[in-house]
């Protein structure tokens, strides 16, 4: 199965495991996957958020460990080439599920068959919230959802 995935992936944590983990169960033995990460272009608005080389480094270095291979390449808009790429699978947070939808609905307009959208639960930090970079970059959890503030 070809599968893609896209996002920031900045402060690497639990959640972008669990998404990336779930894109290689998908895309199995003979599969491939394509990684999406925004351009530093694109993150400019959202504030303190590390380089692309450097989210790149922190995806390529998950992927080792798993031993597993991905494309890796950054992306100027929030669809990169899933409208026109030959993909089978997108896999999802539950907060990007509507632009996976939107994906579908213009690869539609194309002629192209849609994606199956997985769309993987929030990892869940100590106080049951979903742990997210821009928690972690507050300092009220860690990359693993362990709380570093008292409440």
């Amino acid at each position: 199965m070809r599968v893609c995935v896209g996002g920031t992936f900045d402060l690497f944590h639990n959640g972008h495991k669990k998404l990336l983990k779930k894109a290689i169960e998908l895309a199995g033995v003979n599969g491939s996957i394509f990684i999406g990460i925004t351009s530093d272009r694109m993150t400019e608005k959202k504030g303190r958020i590390a380089s692309f080389e450097k989210r790149k480094k922190s995806i390529e270095q998950f992927f080792s460990e798993e031993r597993k291979r991905a494309i890796i390449q950054s992306i100027t808009d929030k669809f990169g080439p899933s409208i026109d790429g030959d993909y089978d699978a997108i896999v999802v947070s539950p907060e990007t599920k509507p632009t996976a939808e939107e994906i579908n609905q213009k690869r539609k307009q194309l002629g192209k068959k849609p994606l199956r959208i997985v769309v993987i639960p929030f990892v869940l930090s100590e106080d049951n919230q979903p742990i997210s970079s821009s928690r972690i970059r507050r300092k009220e959890i860690d990359e693993n959802g362990a709380m570093l503030t008292q409440e």
